[in-house]
């Protein structure tokens, strides 16, 4: 089944995945491999008026190319670490109490669902799983909730003067 799709989307698709891609043909490959899995994998859900799988594939193609950016993109923050060095007092102590000042003031500032999904992945050192059970909510929500929050974090922490390396 794959291979009927591929023989009907491959090119066309190709060619919409090369110039999402910005030219990287391997990357583009990569994206039509995955799109075309996703699309046998829901073919029994999918239903087109016009007998044509492309609109829906492209919608595919463009997210998988949208999730690639943002996973290659995406690294842990690190407070303690991203503090610049004439923040940093001399003594141990001190600059661990003023990392943690810093990173609660800047946790204080966000939404409470961010703070909420924050505090259960990265401080009780829950699964996204375990997250989405405790909270109450579904687990791709807490994937979202941590994407926006660590965005929203970053910004806090660059506003208290602390930036990214």
């Amino acid at each position: 089944m794959v291979r009927a799709l591929y023989r009907e989307y491959g090119v066309p698709l190709t060619a919409f995945a090369i110039r999402l891609t910005g030219g990287d043909r391997r990357w583009a490959e990569d994206v039509v491999q995955e799109t075309l899995v996703r699309a046998w994998r829901n073919l029994h859900d999918l239903r087109t008026e016009s007998g044509s799988l492309m609109p829906w594939l492209a919608a595919v193609a463009r997210r998988v190319v949208i999730d690639d950016r943002r996973r290659a993109s995406a690294r842990p923050l690190d407070p303690v670490e991203d503090l610049p060095e004439h923040v940093q007092p001399v003594a141990a102590e001190d600059d661990r109490l003023l990392r943690e000042i810093v990173v609660t003031d800047a946790m204080m500032s966000l939404s409470p669902a961010h703070r909420q999904v924050l505090t259960e992945t990265f401080l009780l050192d829950r699964t996204v799983q375990e997250a989405a059970e405790t909270i109450g909510v579904p687990v791709g929500t807490v994937k979202s909730r941590v994407y926006y929050a660590m965005r929203a974090l970053r910004v806090a922490l660059e506003e208290r003067g602390v930036t990214p390396p």
